[in-house]
């Protein structure tokens, strides 16, 4: 199927080379003439699975913007907290030619001799294309222009003023709605059918509804539970549909992993979408190298430290549990903790030995495990599918909305973080005792939740966990107008000090410590363990310092430390971005907003 999809992007680039002007792309009148291509199903099928798009395995690399991990990379929200950032070199983002190659479709399928219901299918298709294309908009800039088709260079409306928000989102909603109601249930593997819609329907509205509600500089917190409301609505049918169910083989320390790690999802009851991928069929991807080692990403240890305890509890209720070495952070935690990092005692395909943690400068010393594939074998590492959409997702995003309605009973948390949480073994999530007990920590980190404080913060931590380098973390903060939690540079494993430590959790050391003033034997003299392993040595000191180590207090101990950068976050600025400067200046009606 993808290379055939190749093949359909590589057609549709004829139609689509165009003159520019304000970004959006006119059709070339010398090509090929529309009255010859939209003729049959054939035809609008060529079109529109030429306009897939799908997240693949790179998506577990994706997380760098939020608090989930530390990196080395050019991350733009990093660089705008940091202070350099305006409408001159914060250029990405408006770019306009995909909806320009959706709306042709729009304008043009009605030529094709085919039933009504046939059309319709092909339409949803577009508008869900064109759906997510603006979604992407709104959540960058807020208002932009909205526009159903496609233009001329000297249509006026190429220089049109931005359209409010409110304006766009019900068109989004407008298209989603009518893609749920007529794309077809039965689709080829690895493209989006009606349940597929639904998923990014209910995301689209959850997400809306929970930005208008915390983020009162749009003025449209009385419209949000209309949102919410649609958000329950169709995360209700999907679950109602019965199609769909949490995968468990009764392994709660492998099944979670396994939708990550899988050669075909596309028959797991969990997987309402999948990229597909088979080495065999030249259609690959390979992510292991980046996902794995020294890489720019790294897991911080505000997120470990989410992870509930294997019987409920809170990690972090636990007397000193910031100083708690790496070995004790993996005892007896929820099952996701180590299918997710690796953990002390994990053997690395091929070796015989348990893996050593590598304490790399500028990074955390923990290491991701989710989207690695433990295999040498080529075949494997390049076949692994991606699981885009989740009956997980839905369940959350079910009881999230429903909590934020205020509408939430114990039956529903049944039916849907519960089903989550008996996947790994948890205990389940109890309503009550979860409003009568709130969260400390969590509080201070989201103090702006009205009522249902406790099950909403909760709910909050099982998306933080179940989505974990799944590309949904910044996202989520952003709705949730928590953007402060950036400021905040993660940190890494604590050491109380210089000296030896275990990592494979075995009770023999493992590596040594030692002042930066100090120079690293030569191999021959370095120290041995009482297994004859020789440790490996790091010279460890405050940041900035020449060291191969940094941790808070140097020598003295603490976290690994990442960055000396101060984070500043400006609300409400910093939830949004410029419209480029150069696209002003082409059209002066554009306005900048929220002090851009």
């Amino acid at each position: 199927m993808k290379k055939n999809i190749y093949i359909l992007l590589a057609t549709i680039a004829v139609f689509t080379v165009a003159c520019k002007k304000g970004n959006l792309d006119r059709f070339p009148q010398t090509e090929i003439s529309p009255s010859l291509f939209f003729n049959t199903e054939e035809d609008l099928a060529l079109y529109v699975n030429g306009l897939l798009l799908m997240p693949n395995r790179d998506s577990y690399l994706n997380d760098q913007s939020s608090d989930n991990v530390a990196t080395t990379a050019a991350v733009e929200i990093k660089n705008i907290m940091a202070g350099n950032a305006n409408a001159q070199n914060i250029t990405g983002g408006w770019s306009w030619t995909r909806l320009r190659d959706i709306n042709y479709f729009l304008e043009n399928y009605n030529k094709a001799k085919v039933t009504s219901e046939i059309k319709n299918h092909y339409i949803g298709l577009a508008k869900y294309y064109r759906a997510q294309f603006y979604l992407d908009k709104v959540k960058r800039f807020s208002n932009v222009p909205w526009y159903s088709g496609t233009l001329n260079p000297d249509d006026k409306e190429l220089f049109k003023p931005s359209d409010t928000r409110a304006l766009v989102m019900d068109s989004v909603m407008a298209d989603l709605d009518f893609a749920y109601k007529n794309v077809r249930e039965s689709v080829p593997s690895g493209t989006p059918g009606k349940w597929a819609v639904a998923v990014f329907y209910s995301r689209a509205a959850l997400y809306e509804g929970t930005y208008r509600k915390y983020h009162s500089e749009l003025n449209l917190k009385a419209t949000a539970n209309t949102f919410l409301e649609t958000t329950v609505k169709i995360t209700g049918e999907v679950i109602a549909s019965k199609k769909f169910s949490i995968f468990s083989k009764g392994l709660p320390n492998q099944d979670y992993a396994t939708l990550f790690s899988s050669q075909d999802l596309t028959t797991n009851p969990e997987v309402i979408l999948a990229n597909v991928f088979d080495m065999d069929k030249k259609i690959s991807q390979n992510v292991n190298s980046v996902v794995f080692g020294d890489y720019e990403q790294a897991p911080a240890r505000d997120l470990i430290q989410t992870y509930l305890m294997k019987d409920g509890s809170r990690f972090t209720a636990i007397a000193n549990y910031d100083k708690a070495s790496f070995v004790k952070e993996f005892e007896n935690r929820d099952p996701r903790l180590a299918q997710t990092m690796v953990y002390p005692g994990w053997i690395r395909v091929p070796d015989a030995q348990p893996y050593v943690q590598k304490l790399n400068k500028n990074f955390t010393g923990y290491h991701q495990l989710k989207g690695y594939v433990n295999s040498t074998d080529q075949t494997i590492l390049n076949g692994v599918d991606f699981p885009v959409y989740r009956y997980a997702e839905v369940l959350l995003t079910y009881a999230e909305a429903l909590a934020e309605l205020g509408t939430l009973n114990q039956s529903q948390l049944d039916e849907s973080v519960n089903l989550i949480r008996r996947r790994v073994g948890m205990p389940d999530l109890n309503l009550a005792q979860a409003n009568a007990s709130p969260d400390p920590l969590l509080q201070q980190q989201f103090d702006n939740i009205e009522s249902n404080q406790g099950v909403i913060l909760e709910i909050r931590r099982e998306r933080r966990v179940e989505f974990a380098f799944e590309n949904s973390r910044y996202d989520d903060l952003m709705r949730w107008k928590a953007g402060k939690l950036l400021t905040k540079s993660p940190e890494g494993m604590y050491f109380p000090g210089l000296g030896k430590y275990d990592l494979t959790g075995d009770g023999v050391e493992d590596i040594i410590l030692i002042d930066k003033s100090v120079t690293i034997p030569a191999e021959d003299k370095k120290e041995k363990n009482s297994l004859g392993v020789v440790l490996t040595y790091y010279r460890t000191g405050e940041i900035g310092a020449d060291a191969t180590v940094y941790l808070k207090n140097g020598a003295n101990g603490g976290a690994i430390v990442t960055e000396n950068v101060t984070r500043k976050f400006e609300d409400p600025k910093y939830y949004y971005r410029p419209i480029p400067q150069q696209q002003i200046i082409l059209n002066s009606n554009l306005k900048q907003v929220f002090g851009w």
